[in-house]
């Protein structure tokens, strides 16, 4: 019986392309940028499964070309890179990796306030450049995390975690869903539920994005939500990019109206050079590495090929997002 064939488009943990490598037949994208999307196209055309990225786009016009899938398995927490409604139709099933990512994400979403409030970034540059000529008393001031009041959008697996990170500070969290927690959870996390978005952003010194990118969540934040923000307040984003609207986030930090914003994720990645974010002081853009130690990349990895040869059995992926391809 000939063996199935997979397509991944970008090298991965070593342990898990083996893995792969020993059930199925595989071939890698070699290079260090995405593969085109032509590229993705023609080789999924003669694939069973596919190892994907969030940067790789599988959409229904994909889907036709490839008559033998049978899975997609995402090597990411978010999954709206893929048309998944598309392949629920197709009874392709689509798997990623949540929750394995949590706490390493959680980590940097703080790491991130953390700089921003104290302009760690703009002190390192500083320094580098030259100007530390004497200890100053008002140089480089930044915001007091300690205590402060942090409000958290979006209070999932990631945002918990950030919450429990904040207790460590004294902080005051606030935290606004479209579904809110028991109030057992509540109070095991130390949070308060706002009942609306414009409440929670006028009360915080900190607000931290962690929302899927939906048709709801596109440019959440925009001019009227940071017109609704302290003046010292500070934005971190480590959901998605398109969650905030750019242009609105530049007006803000230049006019006065937002002191700091850090960010892991950008509407377009990378950011094009010439965007103008890029020429401020008072932002910090990562490039897409809230999950990017060491343990975490080779646990995703793992995870995602671990789908990948469950969706070839026939089997549900462990962790599948649209299980109902199965009945279709």
């Amino acid at each position: 019986m000939a063996r199935q064939r997979v397509y991944v488009t970008r090298a991965v943990a070593r342990e898990a392309l083996d893995r792969i490598a020993q059930a199925a037949d595989m071939e890698v994208w070699p290079g260090e940028l995405p593969p085109p999307y032509d590229t993705v196209r023609e080789k999924a055309a003669g694939a069973d499964g596919l190892l994907t990225l969030l940067t790789d786009r599988i959409d229904a016009d994909l889907m036709r070309a490839a008559p033998r899938l049978k899975v997609i398995s995402n090597c990411a927490v978010g999954f709206d890179n893929i048309d998944v409604a598309e392949a629920t139709r197709r009874g392709i099933v689509v798997g990623n990796t949540p929750g394995v990512l949590t706490e390493t994400t959680a980590d940097f979403a703080f790491a991130l306030l953390v700089a921003a409030a104290r302009r760690v970034t703009e002190a390192n540059n500083y320094t580098r450049q030259g100007k530390w000529r004497t200890w100053g008393p008002m140089i480089l001031l930044g915001q007091d995390i300690h205590h402060a009041t942090l409000g958290i959008v979006g209070l999932g697996r990631i945002g918990s975690e950030v919450a429990r990170r904040a207790r460590g500070f004294s902080m005051e969290v606030l935290y606004y869903d479209v579904a809110r927690h028991t109030e057992a959870e509540e109070a095991a996390l130390g949070v308060e539920y706002v009942t609306d978005l414009p409440l929670l952003l006028a009360r915080s010194d900190f607000v931290s994005l962690h929302v899927p990118l939906t048709a709801g969540t596109q440019h959440l934040i925009g001019a009227e939500q940071f017109a609704a923000m302290k003046s010292t307040a500070v934005l971190i984003n480590t959901s998605r990019g398109a969650v905030v609207d750019q242009h609105a986030l530049y007006e803000a930090l230049t006019s006065g109206r937002l002191f700091a914003a850090a960010l892991d994720v950008t509407e377009v990645e990378p950011i094009p050079p010439d965007d103008p974010l890029l020429t401020l002081d008072n932002i910090i853009i990562a490039p897409h590495i809230a999950s990017a130690s060491f343990a975490t990349r080779r646990n995703m990895a793992l995870m995602a090929a671990d789908n990948l040869l469950a969706g070839l059995r026939g089997e549900l992926p462990p962790n599948c997002v649209n299980p109902e391809a199965r009945q279709s």
